[in-house]
């Protein structure tokens, strides 16, 4: 669905964030996009999008380069920023000026997105706090059906009972014809949800896999002492947490947070999942 190619970029007096980089995405996913603070993951989703020109290379979404805005490729997709802002109308003024761009928004959809946040559907923008519009702009969102939905930390400025809505309503929103890509610090808060994870760390791709098959290949332990075979491990409150190789067909639960920290402090590890397992 998503084919990166050669890209490059940077911003006009600062350090290249992209030189030649490549990736791919399939269809049919939730996949969280995960880096350390400027390795340029709302960068690429700006791309993707094609809201910036790289200077070499492109990214392509159906085939198709995004920075050509064609709107029969903008109409597939929609981006939730971290920054963003709602004119001050009414929400239905709102949905009638901007649902017409989306051919599968649905207003049913937009209801029931609109009652899992708990928000009326009669309610003036104007008179939102942040958190409040950041739940409209989801819920617009989520209502246009799109087939890829890219969002920035789509969970900074909501409290703990909003964080579950917005699961809940992620939830509702996820198919097969369907992929969502999540840029966030705050794993915790999706971490239950993604299928798949995209880590980027020095202008290179370390991890492109499935949660499923990262488990096929290694396992998630809690251990008093570090197991010699360890590719990573972290204090535990009852000893440590280590990421092994899987040993046996039971399953085990992959720790989002703690794959993160791993993937970045042991190559061996990388190169141990792309390799499956050798």
């Amino acid at each position: 669905m998503i084919e990166v190619k050669d890209l490059s970029f940077s911003y006009r007096g600062r350090k290249r964030i992209f030189s030649d980089f490549s990736m791919q995405l399939g269809g049919g996913i939730v996949c969280g996009l995960l880096g350390r603070n400027g390795t340029g993951k709302s960068t690429l989703l700006n791309l993707i999008a094609g809201l910036l020109t790289p200077s070499a290379g492109c990214v392509e979404f159906g085939g198709v380069n995004t920075r050509l805005r064609r709107c029969d490729v903008l109409s597939g997709m929609f981006f939730v920023s971290e920054e963003f802002s709602l004119p001050e109308v009414k929400l239905s003024a709102f949905v009638d000026c901007n649902a017409p761009f989306y051919p599968k928004f649905s207003r049913d959809d937009m209801k029931s997105y609109l009652d899992a946040f708990e928000l009326d559907s009669n309610v003036s923008l104007a008179g939102l706090s942040m958190g409040q519009r950041k739940k409209v702009l989801l819920s617009f969102a989520f209502a246009t059906n799109v087939g890829l939905l890219l969002m920035d930390e789509p969970t900074n400025g909501l409290d703990i009972p909003c964080k579950g809505q917005f699961r809940r309503a992620l939830s509702m929103y996820m198919s097969d014809e369907r992929s969502v890509i999540i840029s966030t610090h705050q794993v915790m808060d999706v971490d239950n949800l993604l299928d798949h994870v995209l880590v980027l760390g020095n202008n290179a791709v370390l991890l492109n896999e499935t949660l499923a098959r990262i488990s096929s290949l290694v396992s998630v332990v809690s251990c008093g002492q570090v197991p010699g075979d360890a590719f990573y491990s972290q204090p535990s409150p009852v000893g440590y947490y280590a990421v092994v190789p899987r040993k046996d067909d039971s399953e085990t639960d992959i720790n989002i947070e703690l794959l993160f920290n791993a993937v970045i402090s042991s190559p061996a590890l990388t190169e141990y999942i792309k390799k499956g397992g050798k």
